[in-house]
């Protein structure tokens, strides 16, 4: 009886943590993404960035870096972490992306990916890929990574459902954004991280995001240059049609069915 008992028994399976990096995000995003891929030009101007990026990151954004020598442990593949802006599903947790960058970069843009689990219409679930005009038509070779990553923070708040990654996602995201908020927000606690305190009171007072820094990013390289430098991202004269998206403004959770038909109305104008 006790053999018996013996050889059924098995070892528990661990754990898993819950802000659980997916390793197959970061496997299937690695080539062509080595540092001997990139000239020395190019590798200076990365090193500039990355350094400025560091010390001087916009909002809600952190550089993932050495402790020891202060700069990313793979310039061919910047890491970051971007808090969820207030007023959405993602709000309260961090969550981890890489910035790939080919051989042929700046010419052509870094590719962008999920690194933690998130539910949104513009990310692949199954490799963490980010659909983005900025990483696409709209990248220009003077575009920084700063840039880059605030609008993807931007994506956080304005979804485009019209050009989705992720179908079901983005199906929701029109149809119901009560139920969509909810589904994101439950994967968003499970898998993100807990945000630090702090950062989230200075939000509290930012201005939301503008949908132009998402969708036009054809202007004068120069212009948009000293924009990066000196606006804040999150700044807009268009900020009612973002807190309308993000259904949790002013009017608290119960404007969420009227922020859904206005945030269905102005997306299909974004095309």
């Amino acid at each position: 009886m006790s053999s018996s008992t013996s050889s059924t028994s098995s070892t528990p399976a661990p754990s898993v943590p819950r802000a659980s990096l997916y390793r197959q995000y970061s496997r299937g995003s690695s080539n062509g993404s080595s540092v001997e891929n990139l000239p020395p030009r190019t590798l200076s101007r990365v090193a500039r960035e990355v350094r400025d990026l560091h010390l001087r990151p916009p909002e809600g954004i952190k550089l993932v870096v050495d402790g020891d020598t202060g700069m990313p442990s793979n310039l061919g593949e910047l890491v970051a972490e971007i808090e969820g802006p207030q007023g959405t599903p993602y709000e309260k947790k961090s969550f981890q992306l890489k910035l790939v960058l080919g051989s042929d970069f700046p010419s052509s843009p870094p590719r962008g990916f999920f690194l933690t689990k998130i539910y949104h219409p513009n990310v692949d679930m199954s490799t963490g890929a980010i659909c983005v005009n900025t990483l696409k038509k709209d990248w220009t070779s003077s575009t920084t990574f700063s840039h880059v990553l605030s609008v993807i923070r931007c994506l956080l708040i304005v979804p485009f459902p019209e050009s989705s990654l992720n179908d079901e996602a983005g199906k929701l995201f029109m149809d119901s954004y009560d139920e969509y908020y909810k589904r994101a927000h439950l994967l968003a606690d499970v898998h993100g991280k807990t945000a630090s305190p702090g950062t989230n009171d200075k939000e509290s007072s930012a201005p939301m995001v503008s949908k132009k820094m998402v969708e036009q990013e054809g202007d004068d390289p120069a212009r948009r240059t000293s924009r990066e430098k000196t606006s804040n991202p999150l700044s807009s004269k268009n900020s009612n049609s973002i807190k309308s998206s993000s259904g949790k403004s002013s009017g608290g959770t119960s404007s969420k069915g009227s922020s859904s038909r206005m945030t269905k109305k102005k997306s299909l104008k974004r095309l």
